[in-house]
């Protein structure tokens, strides 16, 4: 009796051992996203797609932005192992600026906490630049 007792003790932990060795693990298509110049308005919105390369679901518990600028939107449940899935990220258009803001990805991955990058220029056509006016001819040159 205290033999079966002991494999069975004995099973149970090399059970509870394996199990543990199941991991989500994430990885992204790209960690950063280059909106390039865009116009003041445009369509903001962009995504970061990734993939669940681990054994184990994938559970994405908080995505948060270094601004409010910057919406992400998490996957509303797991991600199975060798599923895909996308972070959704909407930048305001309408804030004149270099773009270049961070969003932390935190989860169950064998690596937790990850950061994406967005950058960029958004800009206003109805505005001229200071150089553009300067192919105006000058007083000296009329």
């Amino acid at each position: 009796m205290k033999q079966l007792i002991t494999l069975l003790f004995i099973g149970l932990i090399g059970f509870s051992v394996n199990a543990q060795d199941k991991v989500a693990k994430i990885e992204f298509k790209a960690t950063t996203v280059d909106y390039g110049t865009i116009e003041k308005g445009a369509d903001g919105v962009r995504t970061f797609e990734f993939t669940n390369t681990g054994d184990a679901p994938l559970i994405i518990s908080k995505v948060t932005s270094s601004c409010g600028c910057t919406v992400p939107k998490k996957p509303d449940g797991p991600i199975a192992p060798g599923e895909t899935g996308e972070i959704q990220v909407k930048y305001d258009t309408n804030r004149v600026n270099p773009i270049r803001k961070t969003i932390t990805v935190i989860s169950n991955a064998d690596t937790p906490t990850v950061a994406l990058k967005i950058k960029g220029e958004v800009i206003d056509p109805s505005k001229t630049s200071v150089l553009e006016k300067k192919k105006d001819k000058s007083v000296m040159e009329k």
